[in-house]
């Protein structure tokens, strides 16, 4: 990688102060939010193991970083460079466009992972949240869902000629994305045949997966499974659609 091109992209990321905080402060703000409720720091039986909303939470805060950077803001940086004839203009220089998409990616990623760690330490220390019981299980469903998240939104990016068109194909898939992370109900508190299905998508699986490390177990290899086979197709797809110009 460039190391150039690298810290050009994240001074451009910095000078969005919308993609700082809804992918780098929102997903913390909203475990703030949510565990100011009373009711949500009390155990909750529909979870299992003792657990407590503001436990179920916390890798929900985690996926939320990683959708907000694949889903939305790649697929806005890579189509508008694009869009911008960006790409274009690098393949007369000695720096290969290639290098601009590896530099995108590893800001996003670094990104998003900056903000679960955030959210872990919020969760630790301002509601007794504990930190992942299996951490090295916890580490390998986190750089697996951040893998497929990057692949997923380079794939919004492959199929976007435009910046609207990337906005409007990421907020479709934006919304599902966030309901199979279990923002709105847990996925642990899911229907059995809701909670199967649901474990079928990236964000479903890694869900499962990163709730299962923080209680201690190694992540279901079914789960890892899910998120290194959507990483390959998603990666597949990408490689095949994207266009530099």
């Amino acid at each position: 990688m460039n190391t150039a091109v690298l810290r050009t992209e994240f001074r451009l990321f910095r000078r969005e102060p919308g993609a700082v905080f809804w992918i780098f402060l929102f997903p913390t703000l909203l475990l703030v939010i949510l565990g100011s409720i009373p009711s949500f720091r009390q155990t909750d039986d529909s979870l299992g193991g003792g657990l407590r909303l503001v436990d179920a939470y916390v890798p929900v805060a985690v996926l939320i970083a990683l959708i907000m950077s694949g889903v939305q803001s790649l697929p806005q940086a890579l189509t508008g460079h694009r869009e911008r004839g960006v790409l274009r203009r690098m393949r007369l220089t000695p720096v290969r466009p290639s290098a601009l998409l590896t530099a995108q990616m590893a800001v996003q990623g670094a990104v998003a992972l900056a903000s679960a760690l955030l959210a872990l330490a919020v969760g630790r220390l301002a509601f007794g949240v504990t930190l992942p019981r299996q951490p090295a299980g916890y580490l390998l469903a986190l750089l697996l869902t951040a893998a497929s998240a990057l692949a997923l939104g380079s794939l919004v990016s492959a199929l976007s000629r435009t910046t609207k068109m990337a906005s409007a194909i990421g907020s479709a898939v934006f919304f599902p994305m966030m309901f199979c992370a279990g923002v709105w109900l847990p996925v642990q508190a899911m229907p059995h045949t809701l909670a199967r299905v649901v474990q079928l998508t990236p964000f479903g699986a890694a869900a499962r997966a990163l709730g299962e490390a923080a209680a201690g177990h190694w992540p279901g290899w079914d789960h890892l499974g899910v998120l290194a086979l959507w990483t390959v197709l998603l990666t597949a797809g990408a490689a095949r659609w994207f266009r530099w110009e």
